[in-house]
């Protein structure tokens, strides 16, 4: 699922397939199901059997928040903004963009480790700059 804000409040509609979809893919279809939820076009199917939300305040100037889990979906990953941040890159103080991510999951689904490896692959391929 994806959050997406509305006057009224939040609508998460659901991306089915995520997996077998392509990154450009994947942006075309948050793009429209986006829009849609905005007019208010969407079926109530459209909302439902989501496992997995991702949320997005970077947008709005919040660095760091903790997303609230929508049962029964699994977990929550929350994006803050990026800001262009001082680092060390071997020895050497550069600017580089930084964001924050919040992952909030179920624990009876899963453990806290297995949670921590997804957030840590996460961040290995956004820093690569290799996503599926």
């Amino acid at each position: 699922g994806m959050a997406v804000a509305l006057a009224e409040g939040l609508a998460v509609p659901v991306i089915r397939n995520a997996a077998a979809r392509s990154l450009a893919d994947m942006a075309q279809q948050v793009r429209e199901l986006a829009a849609a939820a905005r007019q208010q076009s969407l079926p109530p199917k459209a909302y439902q059997g989501g496992s997995f939300t991702v949320t997005n305040l970077g947008a709005t100037g919040i660095d760091w928040f903790t997303p609230i889990l929508n049962p029964p979906q699994v977990g929550i990953l929350g994006i803050g903004r990026t800001l262009d941040t001082p680092v060390v890159r071997d020895g050497q103080i550069v600017m580089a963009p930084m964001m924050s991510m919040t992952l909030v999951f179920d624990h009876r689904a899963v453990d806290g480790h297995p949670a921590a490896l997804f957030l840590a692959d996460l961040r290995k391929r956004l820093e690569a700059g290799v996503l599926p």
